[in-house]
């Protein structure tokens, strides 16, 4: 708390803003002699630096939105990607909710999207410390109010709807860990029954037993550059119509979704044929992987194995795509001399149904050569196999 009443003087962060790009720790140690040389005290330059630092990480998610915000390692690890957030907000705004709570706000990431809508927005965070950086940040909204309180103390009564975002750590500003949904705050049970009475958004994490999962809401799981970041349930107006389950991926070349009105039923195992298709993890969390397939006109290739093939090439968004070049007995000895044999010094080992570490399997192939392959590590049918193959770009085709 010391360092954020430092943090939060004009002479702190009119020096934050002065601060070069955080580059690196050597070029810091010669910045924090050169600061100390002109005077500024050694608290207020920790402080500025430390700002920095986190600015700098989190322009991954805010874009440059990040050198206008503060945050602690915590609340930026657990705030929503400001691309997601949009997203969020929009749900909203199309439903006509014009008045939200956000319950769990942490640094403000979704109220600053909502915000920026014209929500008004009354964002509800327990915790002193980042219920403050939540304030700075929010700040250029009139519309928007910072609560520090417990999320279930909150009179809702003069709002529309309301957004939760569950602590799914342990309490503190660095170095937390994951809880298990028991423990969630709030609890999950008080989201799911808030959705009972108005429209609710939840944000949870993506590996939530689906199991948990109340029939009566959307669930849509968000992967960005292939990373699954979240399952949102989404409740009332704010749910599609006919939309149970959805996957929606966020690329360098857009936006594309799977939907569909419940789990949808897979298809037969068939033969490993020519491509290898590993659908995006957004695809498989949200139980479309039978859809996908169909749209491939492909099939399993073991049992409860997220792996699909077909004997021709069809460009997807959803999948990463592979072309088979040969398959191997899961063997090391046999793997050695094959890839030794084709020149292969780079290799990329993925893995699917095996009790394999990637890293400790690399070391033991002695790998050199001039030539790049991937190396997948799965079942064919009912065997242990390794299949050598040639990642495909699925925008190029090649």
């Amino acid at each position: 708390m010391n360092e954020l009443r430092t943090l939060l003087t004009p002479e702190a962060l009119t020096l934050l803003d002065e601060l070069p790009p955080y580059e690196s720790k050597a070029d810091v140690l010669a910045l924090v002699s050169a600061l100390r040389k002109a005077g500024h005290p050694a608290e207020l330059v920790t402080a500025a630096l430390a700002q920095s630092k986190l600015r700098s990480r989190a322009s991954v998610k805010f874009g440059d939105f990040a050198d206008s915000m503060l945050f602690t390692e915590a609340g930026l690890e657990q705030a929503t990607r400001l691309q997601v957030a949009a997203l969020h907000a929009g749900r909203y705004r199309v439903a006509g909710i014009e008045r939200v709570a956000d319950l769990g706000c942490g640094i403000g990431s979704d109220a600053l999207a909502m915000s920026a809508l014209g929500i008004a927005v009354t964002a509800v965070e327990r915790d002193e410390v980042t219920a403050t950086l939540a304030s700075y940040n929010l700040a250029p909204f009139e519309d928007t109010l910072v609560v520090n309180a417990d999320a279930t103390d909150i009179d809702l009564s003069f709002v529309d709807g309301v957004f939760l975002d569950p602590a799914r750590r342990t309490a503190g500003h660095s170095n937390t860990r994951r809880v298990s949904s028991d423990d969630y705050s709030p609890s999950l049970d008080f989201c799911f029954g808030l959705a009972e009475r108005m429209p609710t958004g939840i944000k949870l994490g993506p590996g939530l037993d689906r199991d948990l999962i109340p029939d009566s809401c959307e669930a849509q799981w968000i992967s960005v550059n292939g990373e699954v970041v979240e399952m949102g349930l989404w409740f009332g107006p704010l749910a599609r119509p006919d939309i149970g389950r959805a996957a929606l991926l966020l690329t360098a070349d857009g936006m594309h979704e799977m939907t569909a009105s419940s789990n949808a039923p897979d298809e037969a195992v068939g033969e490993l044929g020519r491509y290898l298709y590993e659908p995006d993890g957004a695809v498989i969390r949200a139980r479309l992987i039978g859809d996908l397939a169909r749209a491939l006109d492909a099939h399993p290739i073991a049992p409860e194995i997220a792996y699909l093939s077909s004997a021709e090439l069809t460009s997807t968004a959803f999948a990463q795509v592979f072309e088979v070049k040969a398959v191997f007995p899961l063997d090391v000895k046999t793997l050695i001399g094959a890839l030794k044999a084709r020149g292969i010094g780079t290799l990329e080992i993925k893995k699917r149904g095996v009790d394999i570490d990637p890293a400790e399997f690399r070391k033991k192939l002695k790998l050199s050569g001039p030539k790049a392959a991937t190396l997948v590590l799965t079942r064919v049918g009912n065997e242990r196999r390794a299949i050598l193959a040639q990642r495909i770009d699925h925008r190029s085709g090649h």
